[in-house]
């Protein structure tokens, strides 16, 4: 793998990141934005730290080599709720609607370009042993 690939499969990983470690922690401390976007979403203030909490530990799933895939896998659960909230909601779909999706292309691209052996598995080009 080259080391230009590598280091753009980390920026991608990094933005994500850094997105989740933002939205978790401002949901934990409890900061007043996003408390107010939260419970705008329909949630109940009593929720947001819960919910802050869970994306914190989804994303140390994902920053664990070991358990980065399946960190990946509930992250982007995470994320398919995050858009049926903004549907339910009726936001704007660019801004609003989509943005978890553009979230979720940054994991997981960078997720499989560091990990080639799970962009074998998910274009379908896995090899079998046979025993």
């Amino acid at each position: 793998m080259s080391t230009s690939r590598l280091w753009f499969a980390y920026a991608l990983s990094a933005v994500a990141v850094m997105f989740f470690l933002m939205d978790g922690g401002m949901k934990v401390a409890r900061a007043q934005p996003s408390v107010v976007a939260t419970t705008a979403l329909g949630f109940p203030d009593s929720s947001v730290r819960l919910v802050g909490a869970i994306l914190l530990l989804l994303t140390l799933l994902y920053l664990v080599p070991a358990t980065a895939a399946i960190g990946a896998v509930l992250l982007t659960g995470f994320l398919g709720g995050a858009v049926a909230a903004q549907l339910r909601m009726e936001a704007p779909l660019w801004s609003h609607i989509l943005f978890p999706v553009y979230v979720a292309g940054f994991l997981w691209g960078g997720l499989l370009l560091r990990r080639p052996d799970l962009m074998a598995v998910v274009l379908g080009r896995a090899t079998r042993s046979t025993p």
